[in-house]
């Protein structure tokens, strides 16, 4: 090989390096939002909840985003924790307590599209006394409402 080919080769080489590092990482869906929830666990049979996502936008990266997670039960008991997803894998755990020796929940679901509207399929166990509890639940995120137009404060005019 001689020294034009070679310097040819390497021109090709590194133009095709900075092009690859120069193309936008691909970034994560945000999931973030109100989700209703309708599930079931060997000890509570059917239930619902509602779980909010909120996107940790300083601690996640393109690949793999970040969630804080609040799940409110029928009771209006709360918990706790968090939720990470890799494209519509979804893990999270939660606190099953605010006590100093909280149990925590695992969950493992994954995201689709119902609509427009994005939901989850989660499969969770929790610990407890008797030797643990689990369960599954599907969520799907609650429709943004749009606000309504304001009324007017001024009466409207009439012709006699």
């Amino acid at each position: 090989m001689n020294v034009k080919s070679c310097l040819t080769a390497l021109a090709l080489l590194s133009f095709f390096s900075i092009t690859a590092s120069a193309a936008p990482a691909a970034t994560s869906a945000d999931y973030s939002g109100e989700y209703l929830c309708k599930g079931n666990n060997i000890t509570v049979g059917d239930y619902e909840v509602t779980i909010y996502l909120r996107k940790n936008r300083r601690n996640s990266t393109a690949q793999v985003a970040v969630y804080d997670l609040v799940t409110l039960t029928e009771n209006k008991q709360s918990y706790t924790g968090q939720a990470i997803t890799r494209g519509r894998q979804l893990a999270m755990t939660f606190k099953l307590s605010d006590a100093k020796y909280a149990e925590f929940s695992t969950g493992l679901g994954q995201f689709s599209k119902v609509g427009k509207l994005w939901s989850f399929k989660n499969d969770y166990y929790e610990p407890d006394d008797t030797g643990g509890n689990y369960g599954h639940e599907t969520c799907t995120l609650k429709p943004v409402q749009a606000a309504a137009p304001a009324k007017s404060t001024t009466p409207a005019t009439t012709k006699h």
